[in-house]
């Protein structure tokens, strides 16, 4: 370890003796001043890890002699030590950004304590999460060999998400290519639970859970039904590990009461998925209930431009009389619109606001770039999320609805995985684009790398005609035609992608919060 110096500054330090032998024991070096001008004629001549600063001594006062040295020197933690306990001192020593703040007498253990807290908390969070990620890696991994229903998966699915997070700011390459692996792992297995239990989800009576055409009906209009206005944001593309990310800004403003993983429908992409929310149906039930509003991937023209009447209809067949307007956000301008307008919204028993987030982090039609450059780990992903939220008039519409009273429910359509192996397939000109998902006649493909719905009708999808199939891309594949294959690849490698089978896309979040 690097020698760490420490000024302590007290104008009784000689009282201070037992303290400082006790820190030269433990291997620090400790200097000392009696003054505060004395102490910043100190910081100017030798470069210091710590300082504790006596608050009550003659001349320079130690709140007078902090201002000095965060002054000089922003960055040096300054631990304040005080007789005192008034509030207006406390606070003034906060407000000038102290490491620490310590009430007279103190014993040396609390010294100790504080150095600790400051110079080596990051090695000691470091070192304390790697030991207890190595002891969860053996549970977790036996709890995936045994794991068996949609709950287990969720639970599990969290638990992983729990550790990235935990993981990500420690300097420790191996233990994140472990937890890599792992999640790798975890997916190819969740990929045989999905193979062998999602057409069942579609039989009537079988237990399954939440799916996107039942979340506005079992999740959503309980909460209509009670008196107070609710503000409904489906964000676009959200992962649960981004969710998770900006969750303490929203705690800011809104108490959480409720929170699940529902499961997104297949193909996880916008044009089923959120069509899928807003309808209250199935894909295949939409096609044949609304054949004004549905186009097939291969028909010309917007795939969700009819979400506003996709849910007057379904608010209609649920006998639910009431007052609501929905909102599409597609660029900052609009965004920015509704925060100015938001009080037009206070009559309205549901305001239901569709916010395209990977477009605002994207820039439209850029956006495989854009993400590509700036986002190219999860982690890098994670923290462009969290700093567009903090930025984005989303969050000043969640604040506009907190103000007014509305009650909160945040949710997805689905989510995203960084592609990074391809997977070739074959198939006709009106073989559908998407590249975790395909939808086509002769079909030709890798089995063992797909999730295949040779008769789409079994998991509620429409056919484009009699013999059309869909195929899912599974983990973090990608597809990829033979044709210029190279090129493809090395373009869409490491890019984020949605539409096939991965915990990722799967799992994602519904979460209703009380105004504060």
């Amino acid at each position: 370890m690097a020698e760490i110096k420490i000024l302590w500054v007290d104008d009784e330090v000689d009282l201070l003796k037992p303290h400082i032998l006790f820190l030269e024991k433990k291997g620090y070096t400790v200097d000392t001043r009696v003054s505060g001008t004395e102490a910043l004629e100190a910081i100017e001549a030798t470069s210091y890890d710590i300082v504790f600063l006596d608050e009550n001594m003659p001349g320079l006062t130690g709140l007078e002699t902090l201002h000095e040295i965060k002054e000089k020197q922003s960055q040096l933690p300054v631990v304040m030590i005080t007789k005192s306990e008034e509030e207006y001192i406390m606070e003034e020593a906060i407000g000038s950004k102290i490491a620490d703040y310590l009430i007279k007498p103190v014993n040396p253990n609390q010294i100790l304590l504080a150095v600790k807290k400051n110079l080596d908390v990051s090695r000691l969070v470091n070192e304390k999460t790697t030991s207890d990620y190595q002891r969860e890696f053996r549970k977790i991994a036996m709890d995936m060999s045994m794991v068996n229903s949609y709950e287990e998966w969720v639970q599990l699915y969290q638990k992983l998400i729990y550790w990235e997070l935990e993981l990500e700011d420690v300097d420790d390459a191996g233990m994140f290519e472990i937890l890599t692996a792992q999640k790798n792992e975890a997916n190819q297995q969740f990929c045989k639970f999905i193979d062998r239990n999602y057409p069942d989800w579609f039989t009537e009576g079988e237990d399954h859970p939440t799916l996107s055409h039942e979340l506005f009906r079992k999740k959503v209009v309980p909460h209509l039904k009670q008196d107070q206005p609710v503000l409904m944001v489906v964000v676009d593309n959200l992962r649960y590990d981004q969710y998770r990310v900006f969750e303490n800004l929203i705690n800011n403003h809104y108490k959480k009461s409720e929170e699940e993983a529902y499961c997104s429908i297949l193909p996880t992409a916008t044009q089923y998925a959120r069509n899928a929310i807003f309808s209250g149906l199935m894909p295949e039930d939409m096609k044949k209930r609304h054949p004004n509003l549905w186009l097939d991937d291969t028909d010309e023209g917007g795939k969700n431009m009819h979400e506003d009447e996709f849910l007057q209809a379904q608010l209609k067949r649920l006998g639910l009389n009431i007052k609501h307007q929905y909102h599409k956000i597609t660029n900052e301008a609009s965004g920015r619109k509704l925060v100015e307008n938001f009080k037009t919204q206070k009559d309205n028993d549901l305001t239901v606001v569709v916010y395209n987030f990977v477009d605002m982090l994207s820039h439209a039609k850029t956006e495989m770039e854009v993400i590509k450059e700036l986002a190219s780990t999860d982690k890098s992903y994670r923290s462009l999320t969290l700093s567009w939220f903090k930025n984005s008039p989303l969050l000043e519409i969640i604040q506009r609805g907190q103000e007014l009273g509305f009650k909160l429910i945040l949710t997805t359509d689905h989510g995203t995985i960084n592609v990074t192996n391809p997977s070739k397939v074959i198939g006709d000109k009106n073989t559908s684009l998407n590249l975790r998902y395909k939808t086509g006649r002769s079909l030709s493909y890798e089995d063992k790398d797909v999730l295949a719905a040779t008769d789409p009708s079994t998991i509620k999808l429409p056919k484009i005609n009699m013999s059309s199939s869909f195929i899912f891309a599974k983990g973090d594949l990608f597809f990829a035609y033979p044709n210029n294959f190279n090129h493809y690849v090395s373009y869409y490698r490491n890019t984020y992608q949605h539409g096939g089978v991965s915990l990722e896309e799967m799992l994602i979040p519904f979460a209703v919060f009380d105004p504060r």
